[in-house]
């Protein structure tokens, strides 16, 4: 038996207010119309319908629930039904509808009928961007944004990472270009609405602070790697409150005392032994290397180069975390051929590390990475492609040694993707910073599962200021994503409060 489907119209009314709020409000189903063939002449009778939505008109993933429609009516093949996936599939990405069909009152199998329906918005789908929100009740709210940091008439706010301390508030550290200084704020609220600054490493003079990378040690005090720019060296502060008003510094490498360049591009995590493990960027030698902190304050640490290169520039832009199987895992770019790579370390100490290459495609792809493990125990890694976009890899094993590629923002003709940062919401999927360098905003993109193969990407500042730059998420003690950055146009730190999982604004479950 032969069947297919030929769309009549589709309309689309999603959840939205109407414009007075003594007017009834529409709800979430749509009307679908078809026609239907059964042996090549009109169907009458009784059918069941099977509906699905997916992500792609073929292959992809499917999106929300299946609806099922039992011994509906046929009559010269046309049918209408009605359709309710609720609200949250219909989130702004593209939609295909596939539908499956039997006869009623059958215990047989299902046909699916191809070609997929594109879904088409209808009127109040168009409304939805210009929604009059202001005013209303029972709306959701915006993301909180706020200068938490606007340096007195100092430049501040550069190279900022953030993480949540002991105490359920973000830790941020940031490098202050006008006096060359490593900067601390404390949040004051979990929305970091205010916080509390203070200079950690003022370098009697010389220029520190850079590549700032901050975690919580085993001890739940502030851990910070970064960079000494005067004296080229890595170095690391150990906070002595959760505050971090005040910390212990220490040199870890000074690149032998020959004068090599060490230091740049530093990430910091706390091993599955309680220690600190540090990757960062040998500039004179161009390679990755690795310091494994001797004890929890990290005042000295063993270590080395972990990827050489064979004469190629690699280990700048690096990122590490540990993954499930208690060992490091780091991102890292290989500027020579333009090309992502990953370390994943033979020891807790990561005195040797399986590299492998996870992108080298066309695009000089894998600069600006960060590396965070998904919900499933497997690597997830944020980078940018040059004249591509938002890029992500996921890795397959533990090690990495393969992963999917796909692309996420390409940011159409705008040019999007620098600044990366990559963390697990509490909805155990991916939620992703960066920065929009066309229109010069802060974005986001939040995985549709957990592989991440498409996210929902949106603008979360969108001012007449370049702001952006340097941005890195965590997740907040409310369980919503907390972004520090850089406003380039006023040289102020800022920070992001997500009012959901997606960092949507104007969006909420019904």
């Amino acid at each position: 038996m032969k069947r297919r489907m030929v769309i009549l119209a589709v309309v689309l009314t999603l959840l939205l207010a109407s414009g007075s709020a003594a007017q009834e409000k529409v709800g979430t189903g749509f009307t679908y119309q078809g026609f239907l063939k059964d042996g090549g002449s009109p169907a009458n009778g009784m059918y069941d319908f099977e509906f699905f939505l997916f992500d792609a008109d073929g292959g992809g993933n499917q999106i929300g629930a299946t609806v099922t429609v039992n011994d509906h009516s046929v009559v010269d093949g046309l049918f209408t039904v009605t359709l309710d996936f609720g609200a949250e599939p219909f989130a702004g990405g593209a939609r295909w509808l596939e539908i499956s069909v039997r006869p009623g009152a059958s215990t047989g199998a299902y046909t699916t009928l191809v070609p997929r329906q594109a879904l088409s918005p209808a009127p109040y789908a168009t409304y939805a961007e210009h929604a009059p929100w202001e005013g209303r009740v029972r709306v959701p709210v915006q993301n909180t944004r706020s200068t938490v940091d606007d340096g007195g008439g100092n430049d501040v706010g550069l190279f900022s990472s953030i993480t949540i301390g002991q105490d359920g508030l973000g830790l941020i550290s940031y490098y202050d270009y006008t006096n060359g200084d490593l900067m601390v704020a404390h949040c004051n609220d979990v929305a970091c609405t205010g916080v509390t600054v203070s200079t950690v490493d003022d370098g009697g003079g010389d220029d520190v602070g850079r590549h700032t990378s901050v975690t919580i040690g085993s001890d739940g005090l502030g851990l910070i790697s970064y960079y000494d720019y005067t004296n080229e060296n890595l170095k690391v502060a150990h906070c002595n409150d959760v505050a971090c008003t005040s910390a212990m510094v220490s040199t870890l490498d000074d690149g032998g005392g020959g004068g090599n360049d060490v230091g740049q591009y530093t990430s910091v995590t706390i091993g599955s032994d309680g220690l600190g493990l540090i990757s960062y960027y040998d500039d004179t030698n161009g390679g990755l290397k690795v310091a494994h902190c001797d004890n929890v304050a990290c005042t000295g640490s063993t270590g080395g180069t972990l990827d050489n290169g064979g004469g190629n520039d690699v280990g700048s832009f690096t990122s590490v975390t540990i993954g499930a199987d208690g060992l490091g895992l780091i991102g890292y770019f290989d500027a020579t051929n333009g090309a992502l790579k990953v370390a994943h370390c033979d020891y807790v100490t990561c005195w040797m590390a399986t590299l492998t290459t996870v992108d080298s495609s066309i695009g000089y792809s894998g600069s600006y990475t960060s590396v965070t493990i998904g919900a499933d125990g497997l690597g997830l890694i944020s980078y940018y492609g040059l004249t591509i976009g938002l890029k992500v890899a996921h890795c397959n094993n533990a090690a990495c040694t393969s992963s999917a590629v796909r692309t996420l923002d390409t940011g159409g003709s705008d040019e999007v993707g620098i600044s990366t940062s990559v963390t697990i919401g509490a909805d155990g999927l991916g939620l992703i910073s960066y920065y929009d360098q066309t229109n010069e905003n802060l974005k986001v993109a939040h995985c549709n599962d957990v592989g991440c193969t498409g996210a929902m990407v949106r603008t979360v500042e969108n001012t007449t200021d370049d702001v952006g730059w340097d941005s890195s998420v965590t997740i907040g003690s409310d369980g919503l994503g907390l972004i520090s950055y850089y406003d380039y146009t006023n040289g102020d730190l800022k920070v992001a409060h997500c009012v959901n999982a997606f960092c949507t604004p104007y969006f909420r479950r019904r």
